[in-house]
Formats: structure tokens, C-alpha cells, sequence
């Protein structure tokens, strides 16, 4: 992103928090249960993979009981998937507003990612209470959580960018989204531990950034577990270079969404 591009996004940090906020009330507008949405939909794709894998499958799950190994896993997973397929949509679900005001655009995909970080933050908190259900201490390196956060968004944000963009241009992209994300979720180590992966096959992982991503924070969660950093730097990396991508093709294609759109 050029540098007068960051000055402008700055400048309108105000209406980014305004989005954020607004896609928070939006989403719950009008729900029975509210926020308790942001842990039912992790909670009950814990309870179909343990019966599934952990009772019928016998999935091994490193030594930790299988719902607090799934729970953790299902807790990220469930906040990158729906930043990518909700911000995915945002600029086409905003239409009138980019058709009629000037803003830099790059606000709308950027709330939408943000705008989940408390449903994460809520399913967090129920997966600490969960390890203690059973019998699960926490590690002190738990409290490195908020330090992995960044690589999450970076990660969710720069995937967001590119179907965006790719979103308004081809309609298609929605009805590929959905599939996409569940192909990834079936790559990425939230049912299965990384260690029932051929060892040939393993160095691959590394392409998938969300397995250093879903790792790590089970790692830091748990006692005994120890931090792949290299993995979690491959993570990094990754997401980086994809956010940059993104950025990238983003504003190249912002110019031409108003008509497009």
C-alpha cells in the first residue's frame, strides 16, 4: 500500500471503529441468543467431532481429553473462517455505501475482520472454563495468547482482501467460499493432531499457515506442550506475504468497485 494510501486509512481510524461497532449490532440484530452464537457454533462442531472421531474414530488427541483438544482448535478456526466469508462479502454486501460516499475502501474488510475478534475473545474465555471441566491446568504461556492474535488477523485479512476483491468482480466467488473454507478446515490440525501425519509428508504443512496458527495457540494453552516457533514463524511469514498480496491487488482494483459493484 502506497504511503498517502496508510495516511488516508489513518485518518478514518474513527469510521473504522464506527464499523466495527456497526457490524457487531448487525450481526446480532434481532437473534434470540445474541453473542451466545459466538460459542454454540464451536461448541456444537466439538460435540459432532468427538462423537464422530473422538468416541467412534478413537482420533488420538496428544494426550489431552479430545473436546478440549477440538474446542481449542474449533475456537480459531471459527473466528478466521468467518472473518474471511463475512469480510468476504462486505464490499458487495456495502454497495450503496461505496456507490455514494468516498472513504478509503479498505475500511470495510478491515471492520469485518476486526468486528469478530470479541466472538473469539468469548469463545476463549469458554475454552479456559472447558480445560478446567476436565481437569485441564492451563499453561502460563496461556497468557501468550494475545500475542498471537496479530498472526491471525494478518493471516484472515489478507485471504479477505483477495476474495474480496475477487468477490465483485465474479459473483461466483460467494458460492466458492463456503467450499474453500471447509477443503482448508479438513488441511488444517483441528480434528487430528499434526503428529498422525506422515513424517515425509509434514515440511507441507508449513505451506498451510493455519496449522503454525491452530497449533500455537494450543501449544500456549496447554502444560507440556511445547511452542513450535518455526512453524509459527512459517505462519507468519505466510500471512505477511498474503496480506501483502492482498493489499496489493486491492487498491490496484478499488478504483473501478464503484462501477463494478
Amino acid at each position: 500500500m502506497r504511503q498517502n494510501g496508510l495516511q488516508e486509512f489513518w485518518a478514518y481510524r474513527e469510521l473504522l471503529f464506527f464499523m466495527v461497532w456497526r457490524d457487531l449490532k448487525v450481526r446480532y440484530k434481532q437473534t434470540l441468543l445474541g453473542v451466545a452464537w459466538a460459542i454454540i457454533q464451536p461448541l456444537a462442531s466439538t460435540l459432532i467431532f468427538f462423537l464422530l472421531f473422538g468416541k467412534m474414530a478413537k482420533m488420538p488427541s496428544d494426550g489431552i481429553p479430545y473436546p478440549v483438544f477440538a474446542y481449542l482448535g474449533m475456537a480459531v478456526w471459527t473466528y478466521f473462517a468467518g472473518a474471511v466469508s463475512y469480510s468476504s462479502n462486505s464490499l458487495v454486501n456495502n454497495s450503496q455505501l461505496l456507490t455514494k460516499v468516498w472513504f478509503p475502501r479498505l475500511i470495510i474488510p478491515t471492520a469485518g475482520v476486526l468486528s469478530l475478534l470479541p466472538d473469539f475473545l468469548i469463545a476463549s474465555v469458554v475454552g479456559v472454563v472447558l480445560m478446567f471441566a476436565y481437569g485441564v491446568t492451563p499453561s502460563w504461556t496461556f497468557l501468550l495468547w494475545p500475542l498471537l492474535v496479530p498472526v491471525m488477523v494478518v493471516l484472515a485479512l489478507g485471504a479477505s482482501l483477495i476474495l474480496a476483491t475477487l468477490n465483485v468482480r465474479y459473483r461466483d466467488v460467494k458460492y466458492a467460499i463456503p467450499f474453500l473454507l471447509q477443503m482448508w478446515m479438513f488441511l488444517t490440525p483441528i480434528i487430528y493432531p499434526v503428529s498422525i501425519v506422515p513424517e515425509k509428508w509434514q515440511p507441507l504443512l508449513l505451506l498451510n499457515p493455519m496449522v503454525g496458527v491452530v497449533d500455537a495457540f494450543r501449544a500456549t494453552a496447554l502444560t507440556g506442550r511445547p511452542l513450535e516457533w518455526g512453524s509459527l514463524g512459517a505462519a507468519l511469514g505466510v500471512g505477511l506475504v498474503v496480506l501483502l498480496i492482498g493489499l496489493r491487488y486491492f487498491t490496484k482494483a478499488e478504483r473501478e468497485f464503484a462501477d463494478v459493484i
